[in-house]
C-alpha cells in the first residue's frame, strides 16, 4: 500500500504513555500540539529533565493516534531524581494520593475536553471510538485513554480493586522497581505473598496484566498463576541488546511464555533499548527507525505471525525527542515504520495488526460491555 494511503487506514494503538506523570509534574498539557508545548518550554528546565515533548493532540490526529494507554505512575523516594521529581512516594497511602491525583486528571481531562480525549472503559465506548477514526465521521477524533496503573504501590489493599476498576483502570502492572508485590527493574526477585493476592484480586474483576518491569522470574510464575489476560505493554527483547545486562528486557524464555499465553508485546522506540551502549552524546543518527524493526521482526518471527507485537511507546516517560530514532520528530512519525515492514515482506493485514489491531483485540476482548 502507499503511503499515503496506510496514513489514511492505519490507526495506531500506543500502548503506554505517562501523560499524567506529565501533567501533574511539569504541568504540560497535552490539548497542545508538539510545537506549542516545545516553544513554551524553550527557557524552562522541562527539557533537561524529561527531553523535548514528542506527544500532543494535533500530532495523535496527524498520525491516527487513535488510542493510548495512559498511566498511572509514581517511583519510590529512593529513585528520586531531583527536587523537581514531585510523583515520588515513601509508602503506600503516598503512592495512593498520588495515583489517586493521576486518575483526577485524566477525568479533568476528558470532561474539559470530551472533543480532545475520552476515557474508554467499556467495549461499547471503545467501538464508538474506533469507529469515529476509521470512518472519519468527525474530522478530528477524540483519542481514546484506556487506564494502566504502572507499579501497583498504589493499591493499598485488594479490596480496594473495585473502586479503581470502577473509576476506570483496566491495566495493572505489579512492578517499576521492586514493590511489595514482586522484584522489579534492577530490583530482582520472585512473587511475594501479597503479590500473589494481587493477582487474585485482579482475577475477580478482569483487569489484564501487565508484566513490563517484573524481575523475569516473578514473570514466570505469574505466566503459571494469573488465568486471565497478560500483556507486555513496553518491554523489548533481550536477545538484540547483546551486552546490556538488565532485568528490563524480556528473555526468549519470557517472550515464548507470552506467546503460549496469546500476549501482546509493546516494542519501545527508546534508543537506550535499541542499540547497546547508545548515550545521547552519540546523538539522534546513531538510531534508526530500522532497529525498531528489528525488535519488531525478532518477536513475529518467535510467533510465526504478527499478531503478538505491538508498539509501547513510553514517549515523554523519562526520555524526549533526543532518545528517539533519527526519523521521528513527533509521534505522527511512527507511521514511517510502514514502508518499512513492507520492505521486510510484511503484508499490509500484519502492519494493521502490528500498528494497531493486536492491541484493539486486547481490548475488546477484555473490556466490560457495559458499566
Amino acid at each position: 500500500m502507499s503511503n499515503e494511503i496506510a496514513m489514511q487506514k492505519t490507526i495506531i494503538v500506543d500502548a503506554h504513555q505517562d501523560l499524567a506523570w506529565n501533567m501533574l509534574t511539569f504541568g504540560r498539557d497535552y490539548t497542545h500540539s508538539v510545537a506549542e508545548t516545545r516553544q513554551l518550554e524553550l527557557r524552562t528546565e522541562v527539557p533537561t529533565h524529561n527531553g523535548d515533548t514528542l506527544l500532543g493532540w494535533a500530532d495523535y490526529q496527524k498520525g491516527n493516534i487513535a488510542i493510548v494507554f495512559s498511566t498511572l505512575f509514581a517511583a519510590p523516594a529512593r529513585r528520586q531524581n531531583g527536587e523537581w521529581d514531585i510523583q515520588c512516594y515513601r509508602d503506600e497511602p503516598e503512592a495512593h494520593q498520588h495515583y489517586i491525583a493521576q486518575l483526577d486528571a485524566y477525568h479533568r481531562l476528558v470532561g474539559e475536553h470530551p472533543e480532545k480525549f475520552r476515557l474508554l472503559q467499556t467495549r461499547s465506548e471503545l467501538a464508538e471510538t474506533v469507529s469515529l477514526w476509521e470512518n472519519r465521521t468527525v474530522e478530528n477524533p477524540p483519542v481514546g485513554l484506556v487506564v494502566l496503573m504502572e507499579n501497583a504501590e498504589g493499591v493499598r489493599s485488594v479490596g480496594e480493586l473495585e473502586m479503581w476498576w470502577e473509576r476506570g483502570v483496566r491495566i495493572i502492572g505489579p512492578a517499576w522497581v521492586g514493590t511489595r508485590f514482586c522484584g522489579g527493574t534492577g530490583e530482582p526477585g520472585p512473587l511475594t505473598q501479597a503479590g500473589y493476592r494481587l493477582l487474585e484480586g485482579m482475577t475477580g474483576y478482569g483487569f489484564v496484566l501487565d508484566i513490563s518491569h517484573m524481575d523475569e522470574k516473578a514473570v514466570l510464575q505469574t505466566l503459571d498463576f494469573y488465568p486471565g489476560t497478560i500483556i507486555a505493554s513496553h518491554a523489548n527483547a533481550s536477545a538484540l541488546l547483546e551486552g546490556l545486562d538488565s532485568n528490563r528486557f524480556l528473555s526468549d524464555r519470557v517472550i515464548h511464555g507470552l506467546l503460549e499465553r496469546d500476549a501482546v508485546i509493546g516494542v519501545v522506540p527508546f534508543n537506550r533499548f535499541l542499540v547497546p551502549g547508545w548515550r545521547k552524546n552519540d546523538g539522534r543518527q546513531a538510531v534508526k527507525l530500522i532497529h525498531l524493526v528489528s525488535q519488531i521482526d525478532y518477536i513475529c518471527q518467535m510467533a510465526g505471525d504478527a499478531q503478538h507485537v505491538g508498539i509501547g511507546s513510553d514517549f515523554d516517560g523519562g526520555f524526549g525527542w533526543q532518545s528517539v530514532p533519527a526519523e521521528i520528530d513527533t509521534i505522527a512519525d511512527l507511521q514511517k515504520m510502514i514502508p518499512l515492514l513492507e520492505q521486510k515482506g510484511y503484508t499490509e493485514d500484519d502492519i494493521v495488526a502490528i500498528m494497531g489491531r493486536n492491541w484493539l483485540t486486547i481490548l475488546q476482548e477484555n473490556l466490560p460491555e457495559s458499566m
